[in-house]
């Protein structure tokens, strides 16, 4: 990891604006995203995290294909890059305090699934000694959706309110997702399968994200980006509107002020490539061509 970060720094230029309150990143291969994931990890400093992930279709095969639910899991602590990642109380407390049709507990689901601790050591780099409340997003209807997130925003308000901290500073909401998976692998070429095909494709990920994504966070919006995604293969097509429904619930109880999308940057698996890093450990689980690619973003939210 330290050798990605090394070199991260060596070729970053990107500053963002600081104080941002949540985020949505990526989760494919380091080699493919660890520059889009840098501009936001690099920023985030607080002592608790919560990050809303996928349930992967291989994931859902394993555990009976749960829906209308958020899976938590059991375990003490999560692996880090040098030590344990500690499991936020806020964790047991949504437990507690959940109804418990809303939910199921899943260690087995979350060993599986690999959208939420991909998110981990790029955040224990930046921050050494943090807590993390890990929250699997399984398919569901918008009403559903509403139904979960406005009692779990209750449970996180209480939680913020009792501990004293400070949102966006102390504590904050990371989404985990990737784009458009484009290519005959995934039966997805509405466009086809040459350059000028991947140029629409992409110009199609940028406008979802531009008209539902970014801006002014509104109901109205989330729901229409849960509408267009019926037809598209974006693995985050759940995590995303319910981190985002969490997050406008949330803020409405802490200063009802207007929370704000910006993208700070988007790439794809075919348009760069690899990172040219050899001899790091790790490599790329799936190729990148025309025929197979997957686009991936970082976008931040203020308040």
């Amino acid at each position: 990891m330290r050798k990605i970060i090394e070199y991260l720094q060596s070729v970053d230029s990107m500053n963002i604006e600081p104080g941002f309150i949540a985020a949505i990143s990526p989760h494919d291969d380091y080699l493919y995203t660890a520059s889009v994931y840098f501009p936001v990890m690099k920023n985030i400093y607080v002592d608790e995290v919560i990050i809303f992930g996928v349930t992967h279709s291989t994931v859902r095969k394993e555990i009976n294909n749960p829906l209308g639910k958020i899976i938590l899991d059991d375990y003490d602590n999560w692996k880090g890059l040098t030590s344990d990642v500690q499991i936020s109380p806020l964790r047991d407390l949504i437990k507690s305090k959940l109804d418990t049709s809303f939910f199921i507990i899943s260690n087995k689901a979350h060993m599986l699934e690999h959208s939420i601790e991909s998110q981990i050591p790029f955040l224990n780099y930046f921050n050494r000694n943090f807590k993390i409340t890990p929250i699997m997003v399984t398919e569901m209807d918008f009403h559903r959706m509403k139904e979960i997130t406005k009692e779990l925003s209750e449970i996180l308000f209480d939680y913020i309110k009792y501990k004293n901290l400070e949102f966006g500073k102390n504590i904050l909401i990371l989404i985990s997702s990737d784009a458009n998976h484009y290519g005959n692998d995934f039966n997805n070429t509405p466009f086809g399968e040459d350059e000028g095909s991947h140029t629409k494709a992409i110009g199609e990920d940028l406008r979802i994200i531009r008209d539902y994504l970014e801006g002014p966070l509104e109901e109205e919006k989330i729901q229409n980006f849960m509408a267009e995604m019926k037809n598209m293969v974006w693995c985050g097509k759940y995590s995303i509107p319910f981190g985002m429904l969490t997050l406008k619930n949330l803020t409405n109880k802490i200063n009802n002020k207007v929370v704000i999308g910006k993208l700070v940057s988007y790439s794809d698996t075919y348009s760069n490539g690899v990172l040219p890093l050899k001899k790091i450990g790790i490599g790329t689980t799936a190729p990148f061509s025309l025929k197979h690619w997957v686009g991936f973003f970082t976008l931040v939210f203020y308040n």
